[in-house]
């Protein structure tokens, strides 16, 4: 299966672009999209994966090429991605995996044309309200982070419901970013964290990325441990920029409503190949 890889701290790091896909083999070339399993490979959903990473987070990409590669409505495209949500959670338990969080709405898709934003509300209202009970038997805990508040009232008290509803539930951890954005999710915990030091609740001589973390959307939370993007596009548009320091990055020439298990178990595969240092030396 074709894969981009490269770690976060790689991507932040280097003083030049990243490499052209045409200049080396190891990433998707440029063209037409990816179709339903061109180059695909197989492979077995524990395909040589000894520990699974504790938490996967998923750039889901490519829902609008696949529709219109097949001469359908955006919204299509975005029914098969809602699809692929529920393969990708049934793939995670199985796996043992710990924590899974999805990119589903990002804080720049607001400016897409008022229809699609209508068919994608309406698909969140569809899935918190048919699959929070099968998530709940699964053992699965629901989070939702983002800008909740900029959705209808309704889909509002829909999250709060279906995070009631599972808050007990330990087997997955299923975050849904929503109306996200790492740029703001960081500079709200700086204001956070500002208004603490202010209050005297919170010395300024403590402030420091152990503490940072904290007023971070995701405090509790591990860091995510693999990143996955498909639709083979080299880019973290603004996702858990903070929380991707030290994350491995696979990106697949696939289209997010095609993914499926098989994809899921080869980026798995591909990250227990990596050595992780986290800045140290290997010897």
């Amino acid at each position: 299966m074709p894969v981009i890889t490269k770690r976060a701290t790689e991507i932040f790091n280097q003083s030049s672009p990243l490499t052209s896909p045409l200049e080396s083999s190891e990433f998707v070339t440029g063209g037409t999209a990816p179709q339903a399993g061109a180059g695909a490979q197989l492979v077995p959903l524990h395909g040589g994966v000894d520990e699974p990473p504790a938490h996967v987070a998923i750039i889901m990409d490519g829902n609008g090429r696949w529709a219109k590669s097949r001469g359908l409505p955006r919204i299509a495209g975005h029914r098969e991605g809602s699809r692929a949500v529920r393969r990708t959670v049934e793939a995670a338990i199985e796996s043992g995996v710990r924590w899974l969080t999805i990119y589903a709405f990002s804080s720049e898709n607001w400016r897409r044309p008022v229809t699609e934003i209508l068919d994608l509300t309406g698909l969140l209202r569809r899935y918190l309200r048919t699959e929070v009970a099968e998530l709940k038997q699964n053992g699965v805990r629901l989070r939702v982070i983002g800008d909740r508040t900029r959705f209808d009232v309704d889909i509002q008290a829909d999250i709060e419901a279906a995070e009631r509803e599972t808050a007990a539930n330990g087997r997955l951890n299923l975050t849904i970013a929503l109306s996200y954005g790492a740029r703001a999710e960081i500079a709200a915990a700086a204001r956070a964290a500002a208004a603490a030091v202010s209050a005297g609740i919170l010395d300024p001589g403590e402030l420091n990325e152990q503490t940072f973390v904290k007023f971070l959307a995701t405090a509790g939370m591990p860091d995510p441990d693999l990143i996955i993007r498909t639709s083979g596009e080299q880019r973290l548009s603004n996702f858990l920029l903070w929380q991707a320091a030290y994350a491995e990055l696979v990106f697949l020439n696939v289209l997010w409503p095609d993914f499926d298990q098989s994809h899921f178990a080869a980026a798995l595969a591909e990250f227990s190949r990596r050595e992780r240092r986290f800045g140290a030396r290997a010897d």
